[in-house]
């Protein structure tokens, strides 16, 4: 027995988890980001001073981004390790709540571990505590549970033990994770106790790679077998899984075009002959063509969410089946398909091996050549896109994808720019690109960006972040600063929120409530980059793409984050994916542009459907 307080055991058991797959062991909570106060600071605070090498302590800037940081570096670790994020009861708490919904939503594990108010309850009401009249025992960590994959509140020292463990599964289950939390009331977390040494030891959660079930395998062989029109959605699992060495060996000995989720692109490199990019409502002509007439369509660790099928609108060939392989049976189900419950590598490989001798015909192998060709061509001239005053953010993605090279890493979230990378960004590798658009969560970029470089020290980040989204979190540029970590953030001014600003013209609404404008309706004059320059960073502003190409050059050259400035027009479309997104348009409005809106949503709504 080890005589410990309640936090002092769960920082000694968090630093003795492992996890391991395929004969690789590693940490699985690789430190703690916190924010102290009253309702951690004894406890856990006090735990984490006293265990400096076994559990590593960084210093956040907001709740909410340290979580995304957590997820960020989860998803770059392809969910074998992530990080503990503390807070203190109260608001501290609640903040976390947007970032644990985002790693949910993403299927990325993170271990929240808030404050609670006291157990005891003698000093109730104190500090930050919400009563509740119908229930003593809720607080606002309460708010966490719909947002976690397992919650638990540990009222009573012995409670830990099982309730680390169940933490602990979920954490390493890559078919149930997401974000984890143990509500730890202040009082409890200072309280003393004997605790076996099993608990204390070093134990190692063995990630496993299921295999699919044979007969199901043998349903979805015949449903392949019968395509002459198949198409893969390669989702994130096919990532986290390292699938896609066999991935790429599938599509190339089959044919099988291959087009990628927002999780799932770089799954292949964007030369591989069977790549026809971004699939969706942000995805490309190519792929977007090919899904529209599909007669299988082989989904491989996706989860369909609604950009992914148009909405349920893409995929329109009469008699249209899915073979869904998916570590989730929740996913795997999803379209009345053959659902292939197993790891996406393993499933692949299974799948190659029972389609021996099959491929798709050779007229249908160059009608997706021709189509990615095609696109390629718009792609180049969206790169190069030349217009004065402002550039167009298109070729601000090209000036990036450039100076990313083989292994740069590009971080964005939310807004237009995401749906831009989908289409545009050509990737090299498969951690190259990383996008948060599950939640699509404003704020992530400059946090998220952190995480990636945390977990990949070796490669350079580069955060592409609207101004709109700088405004809501930029605090973790003083964290970046302070940890010595650099960033590459490419601060794309565009005086409002671009993406909703675009969205609004279809729907009736004319860019309301968008703009970041004066009264008098004249751009505010901010100077973001010299407010970054305020909170520790290198900034620059340039003006142009042959400026922004040479501060490229200069922030790789640095030893320090480096924020860049430079305004776009956010009037300039990127290429068109024809492909739709069910957006509800008002049925009656005396506003300009609605009751046209409004038809051409009906229209659309005809296209949509069931796959039953």
């Amino acid at each position: 027995m080890t005589r410990l307080t309640v936090a002092q055991a769960l920082i000694r058991f968090l630093a003795a988890q492992h996890t391991e797959r395929d004969g690789q062991v590693r940490r699985l909570i690789a430190g703690c980001f916190g924010i102290f106060g009253h309702g951690n600071l004894a406890g856990i605070g006090q735990a984490l001073r006293e265990y400096p090498e076994a559990m590593p302590y960084h210093l956040s800037r907001n709740e909410q981004a340290m979580v995304h940081t957590a997820a960020a570096y989860a998803r770059m670790a392809n969910r074998l390790a992530t990080f503990a994020c503390t807070s203190s009861i109260g608001p501290g708490a609640t903040n976390m709540v947007t970032g644990a919904a985002g790693a949910t939503i993403n299927r990325l594990p993170v271990l929240l571990l808030p404050g609670d108010t006291f157990a005891t309850r003698v000093a109730d009401p104190v500090l930050q505590q919400l009563e509740s009249p119908y229930a003593g025992d809720v607080s606002v960590n309460d708010a966490l549970r719909p947002v976690s994959r397992y919650f638990d509140r540990v009222s009573r020292p012995e409670q830990l033990v099982e309730a680390a463990l169940r933490a602990t599964r979920v954490l390493t289950d890559p078919a149930e994770t997401g974000a984890v939390t143990l509500a730890l009331p202040q009082d409890v977390q200072t309280e003393v106790y004997d605790w076996p040494e099993e608990f204390l030891a070093t134990r190692v959660w063995h990630i496993p790679r299921p295999v699919p079930e044979p007969a199901a395998l043998a349903r979805a062989v015949e449903a392949i077998r019968s395509a002459r029109r198949p198409l893969i959605v390669a989702g994130g699992g096919v990532i986290y899984a390292e699938a896609s060495e066999a991935l790429a060996a599938f599509a190339a000995r089959t044919g099988v075009p291959v087009g990628e989720t927002q999780a799932g692109k770089g799954a292949l490199h964007h030369e591989h002959p069977c790549a026809v990019g971004a699939i969706g409502a942000t995805g490309t002509t190519a792929a977007n063509r090919l899904a529209a007439s599909a007669d299988v369509v082989i989904g491989i660790g996706t989860r369909y969410s609604d950009f992914t099928t148009a909405s349920r609108s893409l995929f329109a060939a009469p008699g249209v089946r899915f073979v869904n392989l998916n570590i989730a049976s929740f996913d795997a189900a999803k379209h009345a398909g053959h659902a292939l419950v197993a790891d996406a590598r393993a499933g692949l490989v299974a799948l190659d091996g029972a389609l021996a001798g099959w491929r798709v015909g050779d007229g249908y192998r160059a009608e997706a050549a021709d189509l990615t060709s095609a696109w390629n061509t718009t792609v180049d001239r969206a790169y190069a896109a030349s217009h004065s005053p402002l550039p167009a953010q298109s070729a601000v993605i090209g000036a990036v994808n450039e100076a990313a090279g083989e292994r740069g890493v590009v971080v964005c979230a939310a807004g237009s720019m995401p749906g831009d990378l989908h289409k545009l960004w050509r990737p090299r590798d498969p951690k190259q690109y990383h996008v948060e658009y599950g939640y699509s969560c404003m704020g992530y970029e400059i946090a998220g960006g952190l995480g990636v470089k945390l977990a990949a020290p070796d490669r350079d980040v580069f955060v592409l972040v609207g101004d709109g989204s700088y405004l809501m979190m930029s605090s973790e540029l003083v964290t970046a600063v302070a940890e010595g970590v650099k960033l590459i953030v490419v601060l794309v001014v565009n005086h409002g929120f671009a993406s909703i600003g675009a969205l609004s013209e279809t729907v009736g609404v004319n860019r309301f409530g968008t703009w970041y404008h004066d009264l008098d309706g004249e751009n505010l004059p901010t100077d973001l980059a010299a407010n970054a320059a305020s909170l520790g960073a290198a900034a620059l502003t340039v003006h142009d793409l042959d400026g922004l190409r040479t501060a490229l050059a200069a922030a790789r050259a640095a030893d320090r984050t480096t924020v860049i400035q430079i305004e776009t027009d956010p009037l300039l479309p990127s290429p068109d994916s024809n492909a739709w997104w069910d957006v509800p348009v008002a049925e009656v409005s005396t506003t300009s542009g609605t009751e046209a809106a409004r038809t051409a949503y009906e229209k659309a709504k005809q296209t949509q459907r069931h796959h039953l």
